[in-house]
């Protein structure tokens, strides 16, 4: 904002927004982020986006390429709180109307930020909640606990989210579903027969093939203990069935190491990394989530908006979008029988699996990422309207 309170804007008249997010790697809430970003009102914002950790910047050439400058705040690591100045002289250069941070770690320390910030110059705060708070761990739960009241507004992205909040934040909350490109999933789809012989052929799969993708960094809350030891069940009963799982993370080696002592190397495929997950998707049958905790994850909404029926963990925002038996398959957490189970089923029975697809694509709908543009840039221009009237009066 300017130094007489009104709202900081560029010469064209424009609001300037400064998203902030820990880090910029190919997790789900990093593209949830570029995704908003990328289809941002440019006539109405301004976007620039910050992130905390050095070089984890998969996904800064995407808005690079599309003008969006990307600010490498520089922490070498989480307790690396040198990035809290960085962010707070960024602020102040850049007189931002709004700092709209994702995650508890990145809202917790720049709320402070912005608070140090000279009041003329002050962005208004807007907090998006991707998880269940009561899961974050203990510190950065108190430390986003302890600051969240200075935010503008406070956005979460499924029911659960909300529901698992202090109860004096749950009046505050708005539920927003946060979505996706479905026309580009409406183009891969287009394309699904080539996808889908081009994967079994990289994987080294014939057509017989069921093919079951995951999609989910390789850490404990992922559920990866369910899925090997459901494969394992699996195997001497549907062995047309092959898991493949596209993530990464601190288990890789650990998880390599017990699919083999399982015998399982040739039935799971760890793929690392990669840039295709929706062309992946399309070229694969079911969709498989064994995790133990969660809230919305893209991956889901993605396997949902390319037709994939889906076999999930019953935790967090999943049951918000998958109806066990009508898109997919739910089983409690920490049940590979359950997940076992309802993967052999579906493996078993085609028309099931494309009754379930047709009513994931429907679904699907819902993840429109215009939409959800649309509502959080109406949040911005409601909390910005009372400065616009004090600037012209």
């Amino acid at each position: 904002m300017g130094e007489n309170g009104d709202e900081a804007t560029d010469s064209t008249g424009r609001r300037r927004v400064l998203v902030l997010i820990k880090e910029l790697g190919l997790g789900g809430a990093e593209r949830l982020v570029v995704g908003l970003v990328s289809h941002g009102d440019r006539d109405r914002f301004d976007y620039e986006v910050a992130f905390v950790l050095d070089g984890h910047d998969a996904l800064a050439s995407e808005l690079v390429d599309q003008g969006v400058p990307v600010h490498d705040l520089g922490a070498a690591s989480s307790s690396d709180l040198r990035w809290v100045p960085r962010l707070r002289n960024l602020l102040v250069t850049g007189s931002f109307d709004v700092l709209h941070s994702h995650l508890p770690y990145t809202a917790a320390f720049g709320r402070l930020a912005a608070r140090s910030v000279p009041r003329s110059r002050r962005p208004v705060l807007v907090y998006t909640e991707h998880s269940l708070w009561n899961r974050a761990a203990v510190l950065t739960r108190s430390l986003n606990g302890s600051t969240s009241a200075l935010d503008d507004a406070l956005l979460v992205v499924t029911p659960a989210a909300r529901d698992a909040l202090p109860r004096r934040l749950r009046g505050k909350a708005r539920v927003l579903v946060h979505g996706i490109d479905l026309e580009r999933s409406a183009s891969l789809l287009a394309r699904r027969d080539t996808l889908r012989a081009h994967t079994r052929s990289t994987l080294g799969l014939d057509d017989r093939a069921v093919l079951a993708l995951t999609v989910a960094n390789l850490r404990e809350e992922k559920g990866y203990d369910v899925l090997l030891e459901a494969a394992r069940r699996i195997r001497g009963r549907a062995p047309c069935v092959h898991f493949a799982s596209v993530g990464w993370g601190p288990l890789q080696d650990r998880l390599a190491q017990e699919r083999d002592a399982l015998g399982l190397a040739d039935t799971v495929t760890f793929l690392g990394r990669r840039p295709d997950v929706l062309e992946l998707m399309v070229g694969a049958d079911l969709f498989v989530l064994p995790s133990h905790q969660e809230g919305l994850p893209v991956a889901l909404m993605e396997a949902m908006s390319v037709g994939l029926p889906v076999v999930a963990s019953q935790i967090g925002g999943v049951p918000d979008v998958v109806t066990d038996g009508i898109e997919g398959i739910l089983v409690p957490p920490g049940r590979p029988d359950a997940l076992a189970e309802a993967v052999t089923s579906l493996a078993a029975d085609e028309d099931r699996r494309q009754g379930m697809g047709r009513a994931s694509l429907a679904r699907s709908r819902m993840f429109d990422v215009t939409a959800a543009v649309g509502v959080v840039e109406a949040t911005y221009a409601e909390l910005l309207a009372p400065r616009s009237a004090h600037a012209s009066s």
